[in-house]
């Protein structure tokens, strides 16, 4: 058996009790509570699909400025939002833990760790 074929299963339970870690992670649990608390505010959700068609709108059509306003006024109360802020914080935080855990993985192997290499599906 190949020194790499070994160290796979021994990589692999390293990967997963990592990813536990995360998972448990208060930064996780945060967001995963915010995101719940978003999607059982049906004056949230109401209030980002308005705002993701208005998007939508001012993005197919010609520049519309009375679109533009409704835009600003959405925005206003996005960000008057407990539930929207609440959710948005959370998940810049665990943003912001990826982001330092990728850092800090890249450091450890010597590459970039979370690199696009293209051509995904999207």
């Amino acid at each position: 058996m190949s020194e790499s074929r070994a160290e796979a299963p021994a990589v692999e339970t390293e990967l997963r009790e990592f990813l536990e870690t995360l998972r448990d992670s208060e930064t996780c649990q945060r967001f995963v509570e915010a995101q719940k608390e978003l999607e059982a505010d049906s004056e949230a959700v109401e209030l980002l699909e308005t705002y993701r068609q208005k998007q939508d709108t001012l993005q197919d059509d010609e520049f519309d400025p009375s679109v533009m306003g409704e835009l600003r006024d959405l925005q206003t109360e996005l960000s008057n939002n407990e539930t929207i802020q609440q959710h948005r914080d959370a998940q810049a935080e665990l943003v912001d833990l990826l982001q330092r855990t990728n850092d800090a993985i890249s450091e450890r192997i010597g590459q970039e760790f979370a690199r696009s290499l293209g051509g995904g599906c999207c």
